[in-house]
């Protein structure tokens, strides 16, 4: 994956504007000589219909394990525009103001040609940026039509030698920016088999894996012949130099945690946390349904949805006092309130309901600690008991301003310590959500053991949940990601 970028051309006359290039190949012998290159490719073909030749490039790429840029996927997309739209955004006022300055006498239509999602236009870069994820070609022209708003009215592939002065100089600028910041040139250190991103925000507040624990996940990658790398959400237009995508930092569905793990599921890499799992893990709402509907023991939940006429008094009755009220996509228990009486019941609902029309009231189970059991592909692999924060009724305590206060002391098991009814509950839970990595909270009630959460992002922290195992648990990851790239 190391290697620099094979260029695919319909002729190798269509380079001479270029400078030359030992990377550059015709089509025809790029089909012909099966087997022969392991580098990525950009697919410079004119024609990219269905099974013309440059679909059989990039069809034939994909076979041999290359990465080809566009991939059949894409190709794809672009044939189906006027059957879905995935690039659904409104740049109306964008495109308004772009009219206005530039072509005052065309208002109606705009044409724009992207090279690497590249633009002559500093004011359209975003926007140029954001039709290449969607629709990532290296040379596409884009229509926008104005019919009471803006919309995408047509894309298409433009061929290298369709390319007149002042375009060849756009196409060769950002090639050459798309080469250094894309493609890594080749390294002379050790080269391993496969290479895997790991996602992280090194500011954020409350990360899912201290710096250290990440050392340990690049370390333990090495042993089973994987290079692993930090990268940030700056990288995103890197992320198909790939072959797997690891995100060790708190997901959410509107964030950028969820488009690195769309695009790297739409291109066939191995990502843990799947786009699914983010989905079934980041909203309690869907957990309580899913959870209710296949019988698995959960505290007593109720749904309040804003705008309904609540009887705060029946429900507060209904559960005994106190109720606990939840947001349903908070994490580390942001978002996550306690009331004691009908007054606070409302006054909290209230305020929990600027930010969400729906809320989840809960049963107060009080406990000592909760059970954090840690699942890979339906198997258990650490336990942990968090305690709850000093003088607090959660593991997180965020109003507390010293540091120690903030959270609870943890003890670390063995999984043959820990009772086997949890662990049965843990993986029944996860079962319906995938084979991914999970977290699974449980508290032991007088009802048995009840799931409070399933976290798609579990922490691994050195020192915590790696402290029975030690680097054993990065390995047994490390191990299963192997496993999953060459499935």
């Amino acid at each position: 994956m190391h290697n620099a970028p094979l260029i695919i051309i319909d002729d190798l006359t269509d380079w001479q504007p270029y400078h030359p290039s030992q990377s550059i190949i015709s089509a025809s012998d790029y089909i012909q000589q099966a087997g022969k290159h392991r580098a990525p490719i950009i697919n410079l073909c004119g024609d990219l219909s269905y099974l013309s030749t440059g679909y059989y490039v990039s069809l034939l790429a994909e076979a041999r394990g290359q990465r080809a840029l566009p991939s059949v996927s894409a190709i794809n997309d672009l044939a189906n525009l006027s059957h879905y739209q995935l690039f659904l955004s409104d740049s109306s006022k964008l495109l308004n103001r772009f009219v206005a300055q530039h072509q005052p006498n065309e208002p109606k239509r705009v044409r724009l040609l992207l090279c690497f999602g590249r633009t002559p236009y500093p004011e359209l870069e975003d926007l140029a940026r954001h039709i290449f994820e969607t629709y990532p070609c290296p040379v596409l022209e884009v229509e926008f039509a104005f019919e009471g708003r803006w919309h995408l009215n047509a894309i298409r592939n433009r061929a290298l030698s369709d390319l007149n002065d002042q375009e060849q100089t756009l196409f060769g600028e950002s090639l050459e920016y798309f080469s250094k910041r894309v493609w890594r040139k080749a390294r002379s250190r050790k080269e391993y088999r496969y290479d895997l991103a790991i996602l992280h925000d090194p500011n954020e507040r409350i990360p899912t894996s201290d710096k250290k624990a990440l050392q340990k996940f690049i370390r333990a990658a090495k042993e089973y012949d994987i290079e692993a790398e930090l990268i940030t959400a700056a990288d995103f237009g890197r992320l198909l130099e790939f072959d797997a995508l690891f995100i060790r930092e708190t997901t959410r569905i509107n964030h950028y945690t969820y488009h690195f793990a769309k695009k790297a599921e739409a291109n066939g890499l191995v990502v843990i946390d799947h786009p699914d799992s983010i989905l079934r893990c980041a909203n309690k709402v869907f957990l309580n349904e899913m959870l209710q509907k296949n019988k698995i023991p959960q505290p007593e939940t109720e749904l309040l949805v804003m705008g309904n006429d609540i009887d705060y008094a029946a429900i507060g009755e209904r559960f005994g006092y106190p109720v606990v009220l939840k947001i349903p996509d908070g994490s580390f228990s942001i978002g996550v309130e306690k009331a004691r009486n009908a007054d606070e019941f409302r006054k909290v609902a209230e305020d929990l309901f600027k930010t969400s029309t729906i809320l989840l009231v809960q049963e107060f189970l009080p406990t000592d600690f909760d059970w954090r059991i840690g699942v890979l592909n339906n198997r258990v692999i650490y336990a942990c008991k968090y305690f709850m924060a000093r003088n607090h009724w959660q593991i997180y305590n965020h109003a507390s301003e010293s540091s120690k206060g903030k959270t609870g002391s943890f003890a670390c098991l063995g999984v043959h310590q820990v009772p086997k009814d949890v662990i049965r509950v843990a993986l029944q839970a996860t079962r319906l959500v995938g084979d991914g990595l999970y977290g699974v909270d449980i508290k032991e009630s007088s009802k048995g053991p009840v799931i409070i959460e399933i976290n798609d992002n579990p922490s691994i922290d050195s020192g915590v949940e790696d402290e029975y195992l030690g680097d054993e648990l990065y390995r047994i990851i490390m191990s299963d990601f192997l496993r999953r790239i060459e499935d």
